[in-house]
């Protein structure tokens, strides 16, 4: 890499005579004339003597010898003279001996080709911009090339031999050994020639594809970019190693700017060779190193049939390291769930474990807590477990601990969750009981395990299990209350136990309130209702539920839809949560604005709305949609409070 100050500092920079510059000056100046210009070209002779020559030459085809300067500037125009002049100052430049002649003349030959290239393009668009500028503005293109083969010789000779050799563009190359490009520094020095703005532009694009030209505003600007382009992509074409990246360039812009088809273009390359041999003559450039049309396009077309081999290659290569790095990311994927699995796991029983639960009765919780509705907890211990370790010993042991979880497992709900808390505890987090729910799945899971039929030596012993349990509606801020529901579950476990063991105690933690509105709620639901008339079963009103729609309105939302509450009573009951954490409906009944008998309405239709509730009916096939339909409009027809925001049919 090289320092970037020591190229813009750099001694050994390019320079222009001064009669260039006035030149420049002059082509800014709307007001200078032809007279302006030849004053200034007579202050240099050697350019005089080169832009005589240059009239005279078949290059302008004048039929007449043309003598003096006067007459020679008014024939060519200021904007030839201009880029003659400029032209020949460049020319100068080049002129050097040494390990690097090689490397200049390939820099002035690229030129030449990209200046006699973007004239032809320029000829195309009818005047705007003219070819002569974008004539000077190709040939300018590459400027940053000279200045870093005269700032940094060494690194530039090497970036170019790095281009050649991995046939890639060589402000690639550049960008990685030197770590600055010449289409950069290029721009810099133009810049700091005083160019026109629209020539410093074609520059730095001139490397650029069609799609990005495209996003320039249309306009003279953009038809001296899009030529320059093109322009630099003949170069390369014709002069450097990386022949079917610029033919797959040069495609794609003369197809989109010039309507060029794969004829057309063949033919533009084979007339652009003689106007490449014009110029070259023009400036004494010998340009018989650029080989012939058609067998630099079976180059570029080999090199393109390589590019797209490997890039074939590259890309199938690319699919074999992704299918790898995927089939290891699904691998450690696996291994990583596995040990979440292990980590929240029972190694002896095959149940979730303690830490487990914590994470249920948390969510639980939190989940009863936003919808408004119970959460629960079973806490149960085996019987002298003591007495059968001593008696059986410990093999006998872990066999009761894994029948006893096997049996709490096949006799809880499919929401409800299993665990083993320590030793010979269990837990089991219940999913929105009703207070005689879950009593009845602490009776039945107790009276499972006395049902066990467990082996030791051909004898059954018996094992029994004391339970607790414990429910509760959780606050809007439901903090402490899972050490709350373990807590009264265990004590009601040891009430269990001291009764005489083999027996159920519960805790319930609901108050008077919250309790009668919660029983007046559920008895409201559409499944208690077909339950109550024998349409469903328990179990099959449980299904059901399982597979419904459980996206929850708000309860605000379902009163004032009712048209029970107004915005400012909805106001100032949220106004009271902040400051509190009761429930909406214990807030409304404490102010007056509902009572318990809405409420309760309301936490039935939020809980289980009645349309989604029938709709799962009907999905799971254990109603028939017209059977479904009558049912529903007759329990609306029961509850008319509840008809106003419920669809009467199943669709």
């Amino acid at each position: 890499m090289v320092n970037p100050e020591k190229i813009w500092s750099s001694p050994n920079l390019p320079t222009l005579p001064a009669a260039a510059v006035k030149l420049l000056d002059l082509s800014k100046d709307p007001d200078s004339g032809i007279n302006d210009v030849i004053d200034v070209i007579k202050t240099d002779p050697a350019i005089t003597a080169k832009i005589l020559k240059s009239t005279n030459s078949a290059y302008f085809g004048f039929a007449a010898e043309i003598t003096s300067i006067e007459r020679a500037v008014p024939l060519l125009g200021k904007t030839v003279v201009n880029s003659l002049a400029l032209s020949f100052s460049l020319s100068d430049s080049t002129m050097s001996g040494g390990p690097l002649a090689d490397h200049y003349r390939d820099y002035w030959i690229q030129s030449v080709t990209n200046a006699a290239t973007a004239e032809l393009f320029g000829e195309l668009t009818d005047g705007a911009p003219e070819p002569a500028d974008c004539f000077l503005a190709a040939l300018l293109a590459d400027l940053g090339r000279l200045a870093l083969l005269k700032a940094a010789p060494t690194e530039t000779a090497a970036a170019a031999a790095a281009a050649a050799e991995r046939q890639i563009d060589l402000h690639i190359a550049e960008n990685e050994i030197i770590g600055v490009n010449h289409v950069e520094v290029g721009q810099r020095l133009m810049e700091s020639w005083g160019l026109p703005e629209p020539v410093i532009a074609a520059g730095r694009t001139q490397h650029d594809a069609a799609e990005i030209l495209a996003a320039i505003p249309e306009g003279e600007a953009r038809g001296l970019a899009v030529a320059v382009a093109a322009a630099s992509a003949c170069g390369d074409y014709f002069c450097a190693d990386n022949k079917g990246q610029a033919l797959a360039r040069l495609k794609g812009i003369t197809a989109q700017f010039y309507k060029f088809d794969s004829d057309r273009l063949e033919a533009f390359l084979a007339g652009a060779k003689v106007k490449i041999d014009a110029v070259g003559d023009l400036f004494s450039v010998n340009t018989d190193s650029i080989g012939e049309a058609s067998d630099l396009m079976v180059a570029a077309s080999e090199h393109l049939a390589k590019l797209a081999l490997a890039q074939q290659l590259e890309a199938s290569e690319a699919v074999a390291r992704s299918q790898v790095l995927e089939q290891k990311a699904q691998s450690l994927e696996a291994e990583k769930l596995q040990l979440e699995q292990r980590a929240m796991r029972d190694t002896l029983t095959g149940l979730s474990n303690r830490a487990a639960f914590g994470d249920a009765i948390d969510r639980s919780i939190g989940q009863a807590a936003r919808e408004a509705t119970t959460t629960g907890l079973i806490f149960s211990d085996i019987d002298k477990f003591k007495n059968l370790n001593d008696t059986y010993g410990h093999q006998f042991g872990d066999e009761v601990l894994r029948r006893v979880a096997q049996v709490f497992e096949r006799n809880v709900r499919q929401a409800d969750m299993v665990a083993r808390y320590g030793g010979e505890e269990f837990v089991v987090v219940a999913h929105q009981p009703t207070v005689k729910g879950i009593e009845k799945v602490a009776e039945r899971l107790r009276a499972a395990v006395e049902a066990e039929v467990i082996l030791h030596e051909g004898e059954r012993v018996p094992v029994t299990v004391s339970l607790g349990s414990a429910i509760a509606v959780p606050a809007r801020d439901p903090a402490g209350l899972a050490e709350r529901l373990v807590a009264e579950a265990d004590e009601a476990m040891y009430e269990a136990k001291h009764a005489g063991r083999n027996q159920c105690r519960s805790r319930n933690l609901i108050d008077e309130v919250q309790s009668e509105m919660l029983g007046r709620a559920i008895s409201r639901r559409f499944s208690r209702w077909l339950v109550r008339r024998e349409v469903l079963d328990i179990p099959t009103a449980q299904k059901a539920l399982g597979e419904m729609d459980t996206s929850k309105a708000k309860i605000g939302g379902l009163a004032i839809r009712r048209g029970w509450l107004d915005a400012a009573g909805l106001d100032a009951i949220l106004t009271d949560q902040t400051k509190s954490n009761e429930r909406f409906c214990e807030i409304a009944i404490r102010l007056g604005l509902l009572d318990r008998e809405r409420c309760a309405e309301l936490l039935a239709v939020q809980a289980e709305n009645p349309q989604s509730y029938a709709v799962a009916l009907v999905t799971f096939g254990i109603l028939e949609r017209d059977r479904a339909d009558a049912l529903l409009k007759e329990y609306l027809a029961e509850g008319p409070a509840i008809a106003a925001d419920v669809p009467l049919t199943v669709a």
